[in-house]
């Protein structure tokens, strides 16, 4: 339930794995347009990965628990200590509303204690940082440990390195546009066209990482990024 059959070494694999090797963002291009609108200063950039990574983290450790006890398959067995017979209860549908439902809580927190705590980054992420709730990096994030079915631990190592993902993405190519600011760009290239440009390249250079894979426990195989989708699409909360 805790660490299932993953090791210590596969935990390692699993948060190199979802860093640089299944990037949330630069291979399934999740958060996309928070990506694009927040990153032309470095400050801002950081201050959103930030943010991301403690929603990813802590909003899938929430929705492992959910998932395990609340809507799963025979998830709520537990009743039987209280006298209720639930265990053939399958809430499965309602997967989806209180995954964001979830997410959307603990982001209002979060606005909350940045805003106390830090105003100049409350202002400067603005109407972006409550367009986290609706972030399809953090849904996504949590649907694929959800299908992949991740013990407790291997499914905060996994949030926490798809958030860490998302970060590293955001912070380079907030550095790239800056440095490109200074830079000759061609006319027909400027803003967005450059910006779509040099994120190819970088979601190229890391699918150099591709056939690495230390996060699959022996007698396990690893889905790939398909059957990731087909997995999460074939959910009645899809």
């Amino acid at each position: 339930m805790w660490m299932g059959e993953y090791t210590v070494l596969n935990l390692f694999g699993l948060i190199i794995q979802s860093v640089f090797i299944q990037n949330i963002l630069l291979s399934y291009f999740l958060g996309m347009c928070s990506y694009l609108a927040c990153s032309n200063r470095v400050s801002t950039a950081n201050g959103l990965g930030m943010a991301v990574t403690v929603v990813l983290t802590a909003s899938g450790v929430l929705n492992w628990f959910v998932f395990k006890f609340v809507t799963g398959k025979g998830a709520l067995a537990w009743l039987s200590v209280i006298g209720i017979n639930a265990g053939g209860l399958d809430l499965s549908f309602l997967n989806l509303i209180i995954f964001i439902s979830v997410i959307a809580a603990f982001v209002q927190v979060l606005e909350i204690i940045i805003e106390r705590f830090s105003p100049p980054l409350y202002h400067s992420l603005g109407m972006f940082l409550p367009l986290i709730t609706v972030n399809c990096a953090i849904l996504g994030g949590v649907l694929f440990a959800t299908t992949r079915e991740y013990p407790l631990m291997a499914n905060l190592v996994f949030s926490f390195g798809s958030g860490i993902g998302w970060w590293l993405a955001i912070a380079l190519i907030a550095a790239i546009r800056e440095k490109l600011t200074y830079s000759h760009v061609p006319k027909g290239l400027q803003g967005m066209g450059i910006t779509f440009i040099m994120t190819g390249l970088m979601a190229m250079a890391f699918m150099g990482l591709l056939g690495i894979d230390l996060a699959t426990p022996s007698g396990q195989d690893q889905p790939t990024a398909q059957e990731d989708i087909f997995k999460t699409e074939e959910t009645p909360a899809a």
